[in-house]
């Protein structure tokens, strides 16, 4: 049996406001964006060239998953964007004004910093020693 995990979901305020984030400022391109309802849509975006897994931008549909935009993993590291061009995609984000937590650093498993999204979830970039 092949098994991978597909889509993440990302509890999101507003799809539109997402979108322009992860097209805009962190390049990712959309996977898809079909309207289930008038209030539903099923919105996958990926980086380019990453089709595997996608994030599934999933608006809050009620108080409870509200409480949860920013905060999906209790204030932990919450999802992990591998590179293989560290630098250039660093300086790049930080011209697009991705908010940093840190700055990078060596670790045993490569260079790594913090960043945020738009809603406060927090990201490494990482460029590992060997891809």
């Amino acid at each position: 049996m092949h098994q991978h995990i597909a889509h993440v979901t990302l509890v999101v305020k507003d799809y539109d406001e997402a979108l322009a984030f992860y097209t805009k400022k962190l390049h990712f391109e959309v996977i898809q964006d079909s309207y289930i309802s008038p209030e539903k849509r099923w919105v996958l975006v990926a980086p380019k060239n990453s089709k595997n897994c996608c994030l599934l931008l999933a608006k809050a549909a009620n108080e409870t998953q509200k409480q949860y935009i920013g905060n999906q993993t209790g204030g932990r590291v919450f999802l992990f964007l591998y590179t293989n061009t560290f630098w250039k995609d660093y300086q790049q984000m930080k011209a697009n004004e991705i908010h940093f937590l840190e700055e990078p650093r060596e670790e045993p498993y490569g260079t790594v910093v913090v960043f945020e999204d738009l809603y406060g979830n927090k990201w490494d970039l990482i460029e590992p020693n060997s891809i």
